[in-house]
């Protein structure tokens, strides 16, 4: 049997099922890291909320926008190197992190994170890539897909220990631990791939930048898309804080981020293939029209709380929070959201590209991320500033009731995210119609 007829189905070389393992562990360092990073931040670091939103969302863009930059680097140093500079840059990272926690270093660090984690998309990705054929790739990503999704889930379903346990800094070691154990493969296991291919200078990722910019119609889709970003950004940038005080240190909000990728991992197939006939855009819009359902549901917290109490019966079988049961729901039908719009903006995205630019321009794709995390990052500062505020500011000796009037209005919080996603879905709809009336007379169809 020869090598090519091996690769066929699903068997793949050593190297494809290590590049899957360390991004498994890469996953799990990063959102065990990211779920807890503005309560870090503020609790740990001394940032207030609105400075936290700036420092986090400027961080979380950051690494949607360089990879493209950073993957230009890792063609020249090829990817063994790559990968073990990344992973070492991250294990270094998440420890001083976990070390120090000065404003200006704990700046520092996260650059030092930003730059670790950019280099790992593009390498990871590239790998999976390299180590597929035309007849496996399809299978190969749907397994990198999984893993991704597994790493973030067991990443947020661990970290919630060590936070209540011994602190919120600590989770910096676990996630530097994860980053380490896959350095020391990328090291000792990894082998160099083939890197007979075609690199680009970052002269020519920001020559593909501009070409996307000169693109109308992708920008207007992108900023649109970003409105469904803006929302479910929210998981990491609001949620976390907004459970914390209005239910207290017992609270996981890591557990309740896990609802996200265990809808999309459920139902991304039967929705793709469901909607496989339908167009790009019509599918898009589906998803931006739930988005909207999301934030009402999440507002809904503590409307339900004042109609039931503090336990709400599920069946009868268990109890749960009454905002617990209302974030599970908004948290749910953003992973449905999701599962509509993710896969097809990506086709979306790949067909306005130029013949044989396919894959640089999809090295952009995620720019929405860095809009969506800049707007959405520092939105969530001034809410959480003006409506669910860090107790450690509230005046000294108050009672409980006078507290709780504190964050009578949290729930406000959804509804500027409900207004947000449901402007989007309108100028979603408007883009459909005009964009797929200026393609019937051209004869065009996507």
């Amino acid at each position: 049997m020869t090598e090519q007829s091996k690769l066929i189905g699903w068997k793949f070389p050593k190297e494809f099922w290590l590049a899957n393992f360390m991004e498994l562990c890469e996953r799990a360092a990063y959102y065990g890291f990211f779920i807890v990073l503005t309560l870090y931040l503020t609790d740990i670091v001394g940032f207030n909320d609105k400075e936290t939103g700036i420092v986090a969302g400027v961080f979380f863009a950051g690494l949607y926008f360089l990879p493209p930059f950073v993957g230009a680097i890792a063609d020249k140093i090829g990817f063994k190197n790559g990968l073990i500079l990344a992973f070492g840059l991250l294990t270094i990272g998440y420890a001083l992190l976990g070390m120090f926690h000065t404003k200006l270093l704990v700046i520092l660090f996260l650059f030092i994170i930003l730059v670790g984690g950019s280099f790992i998309k593009p390498l990871i990705t590239g790998t999976v890539a390299k180590m597929t054929t035309e007849e496996n790739r399809a299978r190969g990503y749907a397994l990198f897909y999984w893993v991704v999704n597994i790493g973030a889930f067991s990443g947020k379903t661990f970290v919630p220990y060590i936070r209540q346990g011994i602190g919120v800094e600590y989770v910096n070691f676990f996630s530097s631990a994860m980053a380490f154990v896959a350095m020391l493969f990328a090291i000792f296991l990894f082998k160099q791939n083939d890197v007979s291919h075609e690199t680009k200078t970052i002269a020519d990722v920001f020559n593909s930048l501009k070409k996307i910019f000169s693109q109308p119609r992708l920008i207007i889709l992108t900023l649109i898309v970003s409105g469904f970003w803006i929302i479910q950004h929210q998981l990491y940038a609001t949620m976390p804080k907004y459970v914390i005080r209005l239910r207290g240190d017992e609270a996981r909000p890591e557990w309740l981020a896990n609802v996200n990728p265990a809808v999309v991992v459920l139902f991304v197939v039967l929705i793709t293939n469901m909607m496989k006939k339908r167009k790009a855009v019509s599918s898009m819009l589906v998803g931006m029209i739930l988005m909207p359902l999301s934030a009402l549901a999440m507002s809904f917290s503590q409307g339900l709380e004042a109609m039931t109490g503090e336990n709400v019966s599920i069946l009868g079988w268990f109890t749960l929070h009454p905002i617990t049961v209302m974030l599970i729901i908004g948290i749910a039908i953003q992973g449905l959201a999701e599962c509509f719009i993710s896969p097809r903006f990506l086709e979306y995205f790949s067909y306005q590209a130029p013949k044989g630019e396919e894959g640089v321009y999809l090295g952009f794709s995620h720019l929405h991320s860095f809009f969506s995390a800049l707007a959405g990052f520092i939105m969530s500062g001034f809410l959480l500033d003006k409506y669910c505020p860090d107790p450690k500011t509230l005046p000294a000796g108050l009672t409980e009731i006078q507290r709780a009037a504190y964050y009578a209005d949290a729930h406000l919080i959804w509804y500027y995210f409900l207004a947000i996603g449901f402007t989007a879905a309108v100028a979603l709809f408007i883009f459909k119609y005009v964009t797929e009336r200026n393609d019937k007379k051209k004869g065009i169809t996507v």
